[in-house]
């Protein structure tokens, strides 16, 4: 029998540091194959492999599309793809952002558990707001080992607390512990996959991620796993769709999108804010414009115009200054957890 040889990391804020940790204390011949999703800036190369090779002993690399999956080595996802787990080889794919982010945490997570069911362990450590979760918890209805670091030591604990509330973890540890029990596990045989079936909605994510759906599929399979509703989607504006009925609340648009609640409401908030600033922008253009035409009227003696396009324009700067400050005020005491703990991708 196999050990939970397919280990699946995810990371945000902080990561670099405790990816460090773990990795430097992993042995040459690691019977185990692991992957690490750390939210890194789109637009920026990536020297994170080179980074994690030179403090480990396991060649670590950006994998390519189709690449076969080499056991004792370490794959990252590069920077704007999302990398996913099929049987024998790896996806590198553009597929549509998870909780605003590619690659994303869950992405890998489920697609991983999806291939290799109980013989996955999927790792959250340190980082803002909750990618990872949703994962991790595929990972457990494939009979896989779920491990978060211990909050209390981690640099940004939002993600630890995110899937210790969610998920049933089989171990909290701080990050010197985890690399033992990471080689412990890899040499344990592991439960029969056939007690731990795929299920519908880990299949049909999994597909999306990939982007292996023509458009009818698409919505047969999400209609199958999700209830429409009225919103539209922050990012695309198409239709959402609410995912399960698990915590945390989710949801997924007809492109692919999906969101966590916490974010979903962050991206409504910053659409609304977004909505507000371009009205500001053209009251403020006719406020410039009524002046304009007011010195016009003035040049032709029109003294009635002069007044009517003054005192637009005076009323139209109380009705700017108000959204102004509904902006600079109201938004700024009524964040969500998302808002107030933005996660920003680092450069490595």
């Amino acid at each position: 029998m196999p050990g939970h040889d397919i280990i699946v990391i995810g990371t945000s804020a902080g990561g670099l540091k405790a990816l460090g940790t773990i990795l430097g204390a992993l042995p040459t011949d690691m019977n185990a194959v692991i992957f690490i999703v750390q939210h890194l800036a789109a637009d920026k190369p990536s020297i994170l492999p080179q980074i994690l090779a030179d403090v480990g002993s396991l060649p670590a690399s950006h994998p390519v599309d189709e690449e076969l999956i080499q056991t004792g080595r370490v794959y990252v996802a590069p920077p704007d793809y999302h990398l996913l787990v099929n049987q024998g080889v790896m996806r590198v794919v553009r597929g549509p952002q998870e909780n605003r982010f590619r690659p994303a945490i869950d992405a890998l997570f489920r697609s991983a558990a999806r291939a290799y069911g109980s013989r996955v362990v999927g790792v959250v450590l340190t980082g803002y707001l909750d990618d990872g979760t949703v994962g991790l918890q595929a990972v457990k209805k494939r009979g896989g080992v779920a491990i978060v670091q211990d909050p209390n030591e981690a640099d940004y604990p939002s993600m630890a607390k995110s899937a210790l509330r969610y998920v049933k973890v089989d171990y909290c540890l701080p990050l010197t512990e985890i690399s033992n029990l990471l080689v412990q596990l890899s040499q344990e045989p592991v439960a029969e996959e056939e007690a731990y079936p795929v299920t519908e909605e880990i299949e049909v994510e999994s597909k999306i991620a990939e982007q292996q759906m023509d458009t009818q599929e698409f919505l047969a399979n999400v209609e199958a796993i999700g209830t429409r509703t009225t919103y539209t989607c922050p990012e695309c504006n198409g239709s959402i769709w609410q995912i399960g009925t698990e915590e945390p609340l989710r949801f997924r648009c007809h492109i692919g999108h999906s969101f966590t609640a916490n974010v979903f409401l962050s991206e409504q908030t910053q659409n609304i804010e977004n909505a507000l600033w371009s009205a500001v922008r053209a009251m403020e253009e006719k406020v410039t414009f009524s002046r304009q035409m007011a010195e016009r009227m003035r040049n032709y003696n029109l003294a009635s115009a002069v007044t009517k396009y003054e005192d637009h324009a005076t009323n139209l700067d109380k009705e700017v200054s108000l959204i102004r400050e509904m902006i600079l005020n109201g938004f700024a005491t009524k964040r969500t957890v998302a808002e107030t703990e933005e996660d920003q991708p680092e450069s490595l």
